[in-house]
């Protein structure tokens, strides 16, 4: 994978060929990035979500295969052996990683590839498809906003939110890594500028590989 993007070309919206993008969202624990995923996964076409492999148990509710690919630490081992993680990394004594085959797949058609990584992931993506990220990480408005959403969640025990607490200020550290910044004031606002962002970075001429014979037969059309 290369920022030139060989073998990610498929047909855009408009009929221009463009490669697929790699979308990630990142923030801490309970700034409402999974909200703003399904938000996006809902209202933007072509665009789908990475799903991702983690030795972590499942949840309630939880499907394999939608939620994550759950596997036990022997084979996600054996997966990272291989070479056929995209990025992975450890996260509360769980591990988590991104499979390449499929995603590889979606953007050679054309399609986005939307990530929830931490800024390790999305650090490993860069190194490996440049240009193809685009990165985005959502900062809450407050510490103390932050906290009520982790306590609002009634996920976890006060033990646990305490740790996601102390671990978000380490995360935090890292947003200059980032190419946008949102500020999750209003989930409603936070959403209509990620859109934007999205909408944007599709339509760079650098991924529409297919504006040189458009614009070349716009050309021909207008010289009959």
């Amino acid at each position: 994978m290369t920022a030139g993007g060989h073998g990610f070309e498929g047909k855009g919206f408009d009929g221009v060929e463009r490669r697929g993008l790699m979308f990630v969202l990142s923030s801490p624990s309970g700034a409402g990035k999974t909200t703003l995923s399904r938000m996006l996964l809902d209202r933007m076409h072509g665009l789908q979500m990475s799903v991702s492999a983690t030795t972590r148990p499942m949840r309630p509710g939880e499907v394999k295969g939608r939620d994550y690919l759950f596997v036990d630490k022997a084979e996600f081992e054996q997966m990272v052996k291989q070479n056929e993680l995209l990025e992975w990394a450890t996260v509360f004594d769980n591990r988590y990683g991104t499979p390449r085959a499929p995603v590889e797949a979606a953007l050679a058609s054309g399609r986005d590839v939307l990530f929830d990584i931490d800024w390790q992931g999305t650090q490993q993506l860069r190194e490996k498809a440049g240009a193809d990220v685009v990165s985005v990480f959502i900062l809450p408005p407050s510490a103390a906003d932050l906290e009520k959403r982790l306590h609002t969640r009634a996920q976890d025990s006060d033990t646990v939110i305490r740790g996601r607490m102390d671990r978000a200020s380490h995360e935090l550290s890292h947003w200059a890594e980032y190419d946008y910044i949102v500020v999750n004031h209003d989930v409603d606002e936070a959403f209509a500028e990620v859109q934007s962002i999205l909408k944007a970075e599709r339509l760079k001429r650098a991924r529409r590989v297919g504006l040189t014979e458009f614009v070349r037969g716009l050309q021909q059309q207008l010289e009959k």
